[in-house]
C-alpha cells in the first residue's frame, strides 16, 4: 500500500489546535472507512476515539438524518463546525470527521495545524460499501452518482488538508490502520479483529 504526503499550508492562516487535541484526524468521503479504521488506530495506541457525527448527535439528541430533515443542512453544518472546533482544541485521541466537514473554510484553517489522514476511495467502491443506507441524507437515490459528484467537489479539498493520503481500496481495515500509523510515525499494534475489506463495517459517516 502506497501512502502520499501533502502540504496543508496552502489553505491560509492556521487556526488553533490545542496541545491536547487528536494525534490523527481522519477525513474522506462516506464509505472510506473512517470510523472502522479510526477505532482500530485508537485501540492500537490505547487512546479514545471520537466521531464528529456522533458528537453532534449526542449534543442535540437527534440523529444526523433527522437534523437534516428538521433543521436543514446549513443548521447541521453549523453544529458540525462547532463540534469539530471543540474536538480539535481539546479532545485527545483519534478523531473522524464527517465527509463534508473539511468543506467549511474555518474547519480547513484548523486542520492546517493538525495531523490529517485522508482515507481515499473511488466512487464505485464507496457505493458498494455504503449500499442503500438511508441514514446518509446526501446519498439518497442514485448512490454511485451522488458519490461521484461529491468526490469531484471534495477530493481536491481532502488532498489539500491531508498530511498523508492512504488508499483504502483492496485493503483490510487493519492494513489501512497500519498505513495511517506508519505514515504519521505513531506506534502500537493494530488488533487483528476481523478479515475483509474496509467497507465491511459501518463507516459511521451519516452526515455525508
Amino acid at each position: 500500500m502506497t501512502t502520499t504526503s501533502g502540504a496543508t499550508d496552502q489553505l491560509g492562516p492556521a487556526g488553533q489546535v490545542g496541545p491536547a487535541g487528536p494525534v490523527v484526524v481522519l477525513v474522506g468521503p462516506p464509505g472510506a472507512g473512517k470510523t472502522t479504521v479510526g477505532q482500530l488506530v485508537a485501540a492500537r495506541l490505547g487512546l479514545p476515539f471520537a466521531d464528529t457525527d456522533r458528537l453532534v448527535e449526542k449534543d442535540t439528541g437527534s440523529t444526523v438524518a433527522d437534523l437534516f430533515v428538521q433543521r436543514g443542512e446549513a443548521a447541521f453544518r453549523a453544529l458540525e463546525r462547532a463540534a469539530v472546533s471543540t474536538a480539535l482544541a481539546g479532545r485527545p485521541g483519534v478523531l473522524a470527521l464527517g465527509g463534508g466537514a473539511p468543506m467549511d473554510p474555518d474547519t480547513r484553517k484548523l486542520l492546517a495545524t493538525a495531523p490529517v489522514a485522508f482515507l481515499d476511495v473511488g466512487a464505485a467502491a464507496a457505493a458498494a460499501r455504503v449500499g442503500m443506507d438511508r441514514s446518509r441524507p446526501l446519498l439518497l437515490g442514485n448512490v454511485r452518482g451522488q458519490l461521484r459528484q461529491l468526490l469531484e467537489v471534495r477530493r481536491p479539498v481532502y488532498f489539500a488538508v491531508a498530511t498523508v493520503t492512504v488508499p483504502t481500496e483492496d485493503a483490510t481495515p487493519e492494513q489501512v490502520a497500519d498505513a495511517v500509523i506508519g505514515a504519521l510515525g505513531l506506534t502500537g499494534d493494530v488488533p487483528d479483529s476481523r478479515d475483509g475489506s474496509v467497507g465491511d463495517t459501518d463507516d459511521g459517516d451519516v452526515g455525508a
